[in-house]
């Protein structure tokens, strides 16, 4: 399976059924997620302290590539046992907040890391 035939419901499905198996939903508290997650993003960013940040030259290091795709997954699924914990609708919340940020930067006036002032 891969990106393209994966639905967002399968990971919510996945990781809760992970979760349920081995009793943890009562330490899957909000603050709990929150704090994992950070504690996931913070190994991820490890990874790049003091490296070249080039994306060629990390896209050559499957060392790397490999760490980062582990720690991403780990993000990720704290995300979705957050998701999960708060009954969240992530597409509904992605969308609307996708509408707001178009909203709130342009293109006409955000462009290319330049802001333009009407």
């Amino acid at each position: 399976m891969n990106d393209n035939e994966a639905y967002l419901s399968f990971f919510k499905e996945e990781i809760r059924k992970f979760v349920e198996a081995r009793n943890w939903s009562k330490y899957h508290t909000p603050k709990n997620l929150i704090q994992a997650m950070s504690i996931e993003v913070a190994e991820l960013s490890e990874l790049f302290l003091f490296k070249e940040d080039k994306l060629k030259i990390i896209l050559k290091d499957d060392v790397l590539l490999s760490k980062i795709e582990e720690e991403v997954a780990d993000v990720f699924i704290y995300l979705i046992s957050f998701v999960n914990t708060l009954n969240m609708d992530l597409t509904k919340s992605f969308l609307n907040k996708m509408k707001k940020n178009k909203s709130k930067y342009p293109t006409k006036e955000f462009n290319n890391g330049v802001y333009y002032k009407k």
